[in-house]
């Protein structure tokens, strides 16, 4: 009886051990996804509504940059990375600031229209036809003992544990870091001591859509996208924040962990049709218990 039970264990460990390290290494992509909009929120306390479809225009920027010039998606984040800074750096200087000031409705509300114009912008120039960032690698698989998973699972993960700790050693040791935590703390105490928020605002925000850059390709590499597609990331995105602790960059990084461990082991019980509801479900039990998050302050 003890060597039926150890078997039946085995079995169960060797059915479960593809689920949980996919699980893990998609977590590594969503994190992605959601480091922008945690550090948003973090410092200047804007949900920002136009997220998800920041995080597409890197992906259609990979695109392009594939298909028309023919550069490698990840390479091609040495241009898409100062492009969509400089647009981050735009519109948190030029509209957001400015509704700033007004009141945080109507930063939702111009959030909420941008999202609108940009995923307009997409079915105009690319149609409403599903696209991939299609490789070599990306098509790979690996193979470790009865472990299978992508190769675009592994590049996730790493992306993200790159991502993470730079945005945290430059948030932790850098002048312009100090300034952000600073700003996130206190806005008036910032002002009394030489900061200009608005400006710290604007490279904030501008840092968060070069990360939604990084977000989109890595996107791209593993799922296939479509003008609209940026509202499921996003909902997807709220949900590793909130789970991880609104604000923290490690927070982040360990709900999108958890948030894909929910997903892989709860489609492998219960289906592919239920693994987000499964997520979900996870997100709604654990703030039931930690209201603030896994590390939230």
């Amino acid at each position: 009886m003890p060597e039926v039970d150890q078997d039946r264990e085995m079995t169960l460990l060797n059915e479960l051990a593809t689920p949980i390290v996919m699980g893990i290494l998609l977590g590594g992509l969503y994190a992605v996804i959601a480091l922008g909009l945690s550090l948003v929120f973090g410092v200047i306390k804007e949900i920002n509504i136009a997220h998800g479809d920041l995080v597409i225009l890197g992906s259609y920027f990979g695109y392009v940059a594939m298909t028309a010039i023919g550069i490698d998606p990840i390479l091609s984040l040495l241009i898409g990375m100062p492009l969509l800074f400089a647009i981050g750096l735009a519109i948190q200087k030029y509209l957001l600031n400015r509704a700033f000031r007004i009141s945080t409705d109507a930063v939702l509300i111009i959030a909420f229209a941008l999202s609108i114009v940009l995923e307009n912008t997409f079915l105009k120039v690319w149609s409403p036809m599903s696209r991939g960032l299609t490789t070599s690698y990306s098509l790979e698989s690996l193979s470790i003992g009865s472990i299978h998973f992508p190769v675009s699972y592994l590049l996730d993960f790493i992306a993200a544990v790159v991502v993470m700790f730079l945005l945290r050693e430059f948030l932790m040791k850098t002048y312009l870091g100090i300034a952000i935590r600073a700003a996130a703390q206190d806005r008036k105490a910032s002002h009394l001591v030489g900061i200009n928020t608005d400006q710290v605002y604007a490279l904030t925000f501008a840092i968060a859509t070069a990360v939604a850059a990084i977000a989109g390709v890595f996107l791209g590499l593993t799922f296939p996208f479509t003008p609209t597609s940026g509202m499921s990331f996003l909902i997807i995105a709220f949900g590793v924040v909130v789970l991880g602790g609104l604000g923290s960059i490690v927070g982040t990084f360990v709900g999108g962990i958890v948030f894909g461990l929910a997903q892989t082991i709860g489609g492998h019980y219960f289906g592919v049709a239920t693994q987000m509801l499964v997520a979900y479900t996870l997100v709604v039990v654990i703030l039931a218990v930690i209201p603030r998050g896994i590390f939230g302050r």
